[in-house]
């Protein structure tokens, strides 16, 4: 892992100084876990969805090689970003779901201990996704922690490495973020 890990920091550097090669050799080795990260979210989204697993993918990718100036610093940098595109991508799938259905209704949503919500309709997404934003104006930190666990499949050890922070800080900030994203929502 550690070696891998290393390998996939070298090759972002050497695609950002203008390898293109770099990417095309840097794929393989990502893309394991960016359909990790894509699955996660899909497995909990409602039987018939139109957006499947290999789209988000694909998308994301489309994403990620369209920061051609990104200071990627390393392999944990690259899937924060990879999870931030998913984001993105999932609640703009979700706007557009609730658009074509003319105002769809919101709902209310809980997070509950690991992230897991089953069968999340396109308003609840919304609904999240705004909460998310309100809450990085004030605290980016943890709504990074949220978009990493919830969005990008992260565990805790990992977004410990992406944030530079201790597991037990990881754990303490999604607390608070669930607590006030609960809030948030059933306002």
């Amino acid at each position: 892992m550690a070696s891998s890990s290393e390998t996939i920091t070298e090759l972002l550097i050497q695609w950002r100084e203008g390898d293109r090669a770099a990417l095309d050799r840097m794929i393989p080795l990502v893309y394991k876990e960016l359909r990790r990260m894509a699955s996660y979210y899909m497995r909990r989204r409602r039987p018939g969805d139109t957006l499947q697993t290999s789209a988000l993918i694909n998308e994301a990718y489309l994403r990620l090689v369209d920061h051609k100036n990104m200071r990627w610093q390393n392999r944990a940098h690259f899937f924060a970003v990879a999870a931030q595109a998913m984001r993105r991508i999932l609640v703009d799938h979700a706007r557009n779901r609730v658009r074509a259905k003319r105002g769809g209704t919101a709902q209310k949503i809980s997070l509950d201990e690991t992230a897991v919500i089953l069968q999340p309709q396109s308003s609840q997404m919304i609904l999240l996704d705004d909460a998310l934003t309100d809450l990085a104006q004030f605290d980016p930190q943890k709504s990074r922690i949220v978009e990493l666990k919830f969005f990008g499949g992260l565990t805790t050890e990992e977004i410990a490495e992406v944030e530079q922070l201790s597991i037990r800080m990881v754990e303490r900030e999604w607390r608070k973020a669930r607590a006030w994203l609960y809030d948030a929502i059933q306002r």
